[in-house]
């Protein structure tokens, strides 16, 4: 027989649960900005509100249709990008031969285009740098980030290591949207492989800058040692003048030497590079921060030796920043390179973070770095979770050329919507009225417990659409609903066992706690069995379902907290009442009408006289 539990006090448990919806309730209000519509709002999916839309072109390197597999490998790629937690709803599809399409619920998110962005990692040794003087441009400055990285300047710095953090000494916006072209990696002429071969297609646009150029300038170009000081010599500025005019896909072909030593080559040019024009890892190139042009060394550390990329706070200096743990080959390569760079204290070089066509960070390398890398500076939450996430997932197979976003309509709309609130509140209506007709006062605890569940639901639905992008779509909506039949199972398991404990001859105020012990097994093993369908679902499954399993584990997780929290203290201080030992009104009466008709029988056989 079940053991009573030891004597509980209810005001604490209910304490709790007040503490838990106070914390929900700031985290929902002050969470968000704006309105009281902004601040209570949840996210609704694309089925819902509709969205933006952003078409991706691949490019490749020889100007041929890219393969299946490739786009399949990109389109995995790009979706795990911007689902990130895997509960954004988002929809990434390809479209004809070298298209795809990524759809994101709600309002026009400029970082939608930035989830194409090739996001190939290479750590190179700074060579030289030289200012950028901004020749030939309107803006002296690299062009703006369009919104995947704020200006970061960084120190990768080891992460439980104990060597000294190597100090930022550089920044850069992260990579630009490229504009359309077909060109391929540059191939410097400075080369630290001098085997190396030009990709494709590479060679032919050359020639074709070469013959533009002319071939007296070419010359003149190639033999120039050391970055042009155009203040110094001012009939240089007009020799080289020809170099203004070329566009970023032809500076991308031009060799390293004349990318940094020819000042009309500009950050601005070469931020506007097309996607992976220094791909190669084998070369040499050149590469921009702000102001700064840096002349790096061939690629000793990629992001294929990235094992895993995070984001989070530093607590040094409350910034976010992007964390990256190298796999075994990795981190000797990293570690190796730390140590030619800092060259023993003697003449301590930069070490350049080389996200695409730009410098995400070139940090001072004050020691050799045998733990992690870390890549700080001026990072929103977002923006650093972008770049995890870019960084994380791998680069593409592919260049791709991001079209305007554009907004699409929901797929079904608020109607359905409203039919969905329409059918949870009639579900809702007769459970309530079922209760109060089965079970009369214990139907008030259903009611409320079902009110507190479906408050915090809600607010959670808030809380994580702005923590973790979680989007409500219809699916989403049908797991909440089914999780009200999994409260009302766990009510009718305890109120059962309740009715059970009477009947075998106990008081309500003392059948109360040992009705709990026994029900309480069975109301953990059935929601336990729901959160592992759920959990199972939702890591096997993809799209709608993902997000119908996600929406059932979050309801029956707050339910639970309801039932310990709530259902049973309550019960608790009822049992102690007038009015819960009333047949009428605790809903109990004929349990207590048959006990007393069992107690009585046994009497009367007794009493009754011998027939004759």
């Amino acid at each position: 027989m079940a053991q009573p539990q030891a004597p509980m006090r209810p005001s604490r448990s209910l304490a709790v649960l007040a503490v838990i919806f106070i914390a929900f309730g700031l985290l929902t209000w002050f969470g968000g900005s704006g309105g009281w519509r902004d601040r209570l709002e949840p996210k609704l999916g694309l089925d819902l509100i509709g969205g933006t839309t952003v078409t991706l072109q691949a490019k490749t390197d020889n100007g041929q249709a890219p393969s299946r597999n490739q786009m399949e490998t990109a389109r995995q790629i790009i979706d795990n990008r911007v689902n990130g937690l895997g509960v954004a709803e988002a929809e990434v599809v390809i479209e004809g031969d070298n298209n795809i399409v990524v759809s994101l619920p709600g309002k026009s998110d400029d970082r939608l285009k930035q989830v194409g962005q090739t996001a190939e990692l290479r750590f190179r040794k700074v060579l030289n740098q030289t200012a950028d003087t901004g020749a030939g441009s309107t803006s002296a400055s690299p062009s703006a980030s369009p919104s995947g990285s704020a200006p970061a300047s960084g120190s990768p710095a080891p992460s439980g290591s104990g060597s000294a953090p190597a100090s930022g000494s550089a920044s850069a916006s992260a990579p630009a949207s490229p504009s359309a072209s077909d060109s391929a990696p540059a191939s410097p002429a400075a080369s630290a492989s001098p085997s190396a071969s030009l990709l494709p297609g590479v060679a032919e646009r050359r020639a074709e800058v070469q013959k533009k150029l002319g071939e007296a300038l070419w010359a003149a170009a190639m033999a120039e040692q050391t970055p042009i000081d155009f203040s110094q010599d001012p009939a240089k500025a007009q020799q080289y003048k020809p170099f203004e005019s070329l566009t970023p896909e032809e500076v991308a072909v031009l060799p390293a030497s004349m990318q940094f030593n020819i000042p009309y080559v500009n950050c601005d040019k070469l931020n506007h590079r097309p996607v992976g024009s220094i791909r190669t890892a084998e070369d040499q190139v050149v590469a921009c921060g702000p102001d700064v042009k840096y002349q790096l060394d061939v690629a000793k550390v990629l992001g294929t030796d990235v094992s895993k990329a995070d984001s989070g706070i530093n607590p040094q200096n409350s910034k976010w920043t992007v964390n990256l743990s190298f796999n075994s080959n990795g981190q000797d390569r990293w570690t190796n390179l730390t140590k030619e760079a800092y060259n023993g204290g003697t003449s301590p070089s930069q070490v350049a973070v080389v996200l695409d066509n730009e410098v995400v960070s070139a940090p001072t390398i004050q020691s050799v770095i045998p733990g992690d890398a870390e890549i700080s500076g001026t990072f929103t939450k977002s923006e650093a979770q972008l770049l995890a996430s870019q960084l994380q997932y791998g680069a593409l197979p592919l260049s791709f050329q991001s079209q305007d976003a554009q907004s699409i309509s929901a797929t079904l709309g608020s109607s359905h919507l409203e039919a969905g609130v329409l059918a949870a509140g009639i579900g809702l209506l007769l459970v309530v009225l079922y209760s109060f007709f089965y079970y009369r006062l214990l139907g008030g605890v259903i009611m409320i417990s079902l009110l507190l569940s479906g408050a915090l639901v809600y607010m959670a639905l808030v809380i994580l659409g702005r923590q973790i992008g979680f989007t409500l779509t219809l699916a989403g909506f049908a797991g909440f609903i089914v999780s009200l039949g999994v409260a009302a199972d766990s009510f009718v398991i305890y109120f059962e066992r309740l009715k059970d404990e009477i009947r075998e001859g106990r008081s309500p105020r003392s059948a109360v706690p040992r009705a709990w012990v026994r029900a309480r097994r069975t109301i953990i093993s059935a929601n336990t069995i729901t959160l592992l369908a759920a959990a199972i679902l939702y890591f096997v499954s993809i799209g709608s379902v993902k997000g119908f399993a996600f929406a059932l584990g979050v309801a029956t997780i707050l339910d639970l907290v309801v039932v310990f929290l709530f259902r049973h203290p309550i019960m608790t201080l009822f049992a102690r009442s007038k009015a819960f030992l009333s047949p009428r009104v605790s809903g109990l009466g004929r349990v207590l009408e048959q006990r007393s008709t069992t107690d009585a029988a046994p009497t009367t056989r007794r009493n009754r006289p011998k027939e004759a």
